[in-house]
């Protein structure tokens, strides 16, 4: 006896089991299709990538890829057996069809954003960012992915839908507008290469100093120095100034800007005593030298009493702390000698005479180079008194408690 013959049989003697029979059956070849295509096809697929040498197809066909495909086969069964549900046919059709296309998006946008993680792992391109340009073609995807979804539901063509759009545009803009300027920003960002991941800058409007850790579509993440994190606007980043540091990072030098502060009362000419003193100074024997031979050829040639206090050029104690800086600078091997190199005075006011040092450590990381910094200081500071200089500071309780004493 043939199968037709035997259904026809069992429809006629036991209609109601049999009617409820054909939905039970789609349901259970959904289920062995999902098994199927899930246990066999996908694992067959995915160990196949494992082999493979190349590590693109293991980020681009990732597990959830694979998974979200293993969801459309019991679908597609479903949508073709629609009519075995005569009541609700049309609209497990539609239903079945809507999600075949949702699912298609979404596995569509996990490709994308797979393709953009491939991307930065290229070393080459490690610091030019392109999740900013993967969003906004998931988000175009996923728009005309909803138009078409709607489309399916009402029964009309994806066309008409996209022409009463033109009426909707202010809406759009009005709606999108965010994300359109974060679109610009991204691209001048990129083109302009204002920005990379791993980039330090400081932007203070937002609290934001430290190392940028994600470049987006709306948002830059940047972790500050205290780990803690600030989520700045994209197109932030183009109306509102900041500071990158990524150029003194490449120069391979980093600055030194700090003045001291001499006490304008601890100025004074170099008597003997003190130009003798001096001499004894290994790093500016020479200059001492040079320095007062220079001084007494001027005086004697001009005819000048230097009996006189005031008279013609003499050697100060702070010119010549002033070389000495300069010469413990240029001896240290941590200071760049191929950079900006100064040891200036500044203009003098109530805190006394700045005495600035403007030079560039041969190490750009933070640690080190507040070491270097430090270590010059401690020296230069320790150093004054030597030259009868002193630095300046305002009065502390200990000062005024030798004026009472």
């Amino acid at each position: 006896m043939s199968l037709n013959i035997i259904l026809e049989q069992w429809s006629q003697h036991y209609p109601v089991a049999f009617h409820m029979l054909k939905p039970a059956g789609v349901l259970v070849l959904s289920l062995t299709a999902y098994l199927v295509t899930k246990h066999f096809i996908l694992n067959a697929l995915s160990s196949l990538v494992r082999r493979t040498k190349t590590g693109l197809d293991d980020i681009l066909l990732n597990r959830a890829f694979l998974r979200r495909l293993s969801y459309v086969a019991p679908i597609i069964v479903i949508y073709n057996f629609a009519g075995v549900f005569p009541l609700v046919g049309d609209l497990i059709s539609k239903v079945s069809t809507a999600l075949i296309w949702w699912l298609i998006l979404l596995t569509g946008g996990m490709f994308l954003t797979g393709l953009g993680n491939a991307y930065q792992h290229l070393e080459i391109w490690r610091n030019r960012p392109i999740k900013g340009y993967v969003q906004v073609v998931k988000l175009i995807i996923y728009l005309f992915g909803g138009i078409v979804i709607v489309s399916i539901f009402i029964g009309r063509s994806p066309l008409v839908l996209l022409s009463g759009f033109g009426a909707m545009t202010a809406v759009i803009l009005l709606i999108f507008r965010n994300t359109i300027l974060s679109f610009v920003a991204s691209l001048q960002i990129t083109a302009s290469d204002l920005v990379r991941i791993g980039d330090w800058i400081e932007m203070p409007k937002y609290g934001a100093d430290g190392d940028v850790i994600d470049i987006a579509l709306h948002t830059v993440q940047v972790q500050n120095w205290d780990k803690t994190v600030t989520v700045i606007p994209t197109h932030k980043l183009i109306e509102d100034t900041f500071k990158n540091w990524r150029g003194m990072e490449q120069s391979g030098g980093r600055r030194i800007k700090r003045a001291i502060h001499i006490d304008l009362d601890s100025i004074r000419f170099c008597d003997g005593a003190m130009i003798e003193r001096f001499r004894e100074y290994h790093l500016i024997s020479d200059y001492v030298n040079q320095k007062e031979k220079e001084v007494e050829e001027y005086n004697r040639e001009l005819g000048i009493n230097t009996d006189v206090l005031v008279n013609g050029r003499r050697m100060t104690n702070v010119g010549t702390f002033r070389a000495y800086v300069e010469a413990y600078l240029r001896g240290n091997p941590n200071i760049r000698q191929d950079m900006t190199f100064l040891v200036r005075q500044l203009a003098p006011g109530p805190n006394g005479l700045p005495l600035e040092i403007y030079v560039f450590t041969n190490d750009t990381a933070w640690s080190r180079y507040e070491a270097v910094q430090a270590d010059i200081f401690d020296h230069i500071l320790a150093v004054i008194p030597q030259f009868d200089l002193r630095v300046f500071q305002h009065p502390t309780g200990r000062d005024f408690a030798k004026l009472a004493g």
